[in-house]
């Protein structure tokens, strides 16, 4: 199988290593460029940019839409997670494009505060889970059942795991039970931060390419699944309440219908772009493209975005307020 990262993973890298984690930065090269103040400017939209690609894919689509069709300013600061739901407060943020769930954020700033609200589905369907490269499987056939992680932990030993099996994560801001699903199955395992997504597509290329060992945090939907080999990990079966703590998580993750989140403020006054962001609606299959575009084929968030845009007509214009 011929995988094409390189140049993806050092623009993505670079994308990824430059969200901060206290500030609102400027937007990546891989996001759209912000867009000028012009009289005929129908406002002005602040979409938040997480830092993993297929938000940006979406982000940046939106965006397009909204500049090209609508004719509004967009701004996309880079700003994670928990930073994007603050903003909705303090007017820094009108749209976070794609929601992996975060009820305790739900809670504060939807049911408490009242200063947002859900849009909507985004179309995306998204799953968290452990996933070893396929040669792995090939050649320990039961290592895909959580139980017999242990049997291999040795495999999975790194300078940074001290002594026990290394389960890699990325990015510290994203959505994870790793530390407690390690704990509570008793698992002779280390979680190691691995900072980024750019360093989880990494790993995760040269476990398969060069048959290294390697267990890792990864998602659906993302365009990797289609250039890499990778088999998931069987955890306890998800059921329905079994991560309402997180220190007792013992259970796998559950599939999330990703919806978008905009302020208050936005969803009263925002108009037409309220109504394409409420209407934005895509498949997985919509977001790897775009989101492969973006790290593989050297494009920016906007050239990837107007390829798709320009390919997709009939979708898009059933977002386009009448």
């Amino acid at each position: 199988m011929k995988i094409r990262l390189l140049a993806g993973l050092l623009a993505l890298g670079l994308a990824a290593a430059g969200c901060g984690g206290a500030k609102v930065e400027e937007p990546s090269s891989s996001a759209a460029p912000k867009a000028q103040g012009s009289a005929s400017s129908a406002g002005t939209v602040k979409i938040a940019i997480n830092p993993w690609v297929g938000y940006e894919a979406s982000a940046n689509v939106v965006a397009y839409l909204l500049k090209n069709e609508l004719h509004y300013d967009v701004q996309l600061p880079e700003i994670k997670e928990q930073l994007a739901w603050e903003g909705f407060e303090t007017g820094d943020v009108d749209v976070i494009i794609e929601n992996w769930g975060h009820p305790d954020l739900a809670k504060k700033f939807i049911e408490e505060k009242k200063v947002a609200l859900s849009a909507g589905s985004t179309g995306n369907k998204g799953v968290i889970g452990w996933y070893v490269p396929k040669w792995m499987a090939d050649k320990y056939p039961d290592i895909t059942d959580w139980k017999n992680l242990n049997k291999y932990a040795s495999l999975f030993k790194t300078s940074e795991s001290g002594g026990k099996g290394q389960l890699l994560d990325g990015d510290p801001s994203y959505v994870t039970n790793d530390e407690a699903l390690v704990k509570n199955l008793k698992l002779d395992f280390k979680v190691v931060t691995g900072g980024s997504e750019a360093a989880l597509l990494k790993s995760a290329t040269q476990a398969q390419e060069q048959k290294k060992a390697l267990l890792f945090y990864f998602w659906t939907p993302h365009w990797l699944f289609d250039k890499v080999d990778l088999v998931r990990v069987n955890l306890p079966p998800y059921t329905q309440g079994c991560d309402s703590d997180p220190k007792k998580v013992a259970c796998d993750y559950a599939e999330l219908d990703l919806d978008k989140i905009v302020s208050k403020k936005f969803a009263d006054t925002g108009g037409k772009a309220y109504d394409l962001v409420k209407n934005f609606s895509w498949t997985n299959e919509d977001q790897n493209a775009v989101a492969n575009d973006m790290t593989n084929a050297g494009m920016t968030g906007e050239q990837a975005a107007k390829k798709w845009v320009e390919a997709n007509t009939a979708k898009w214009q059933a977002w386009i307020p009448k």
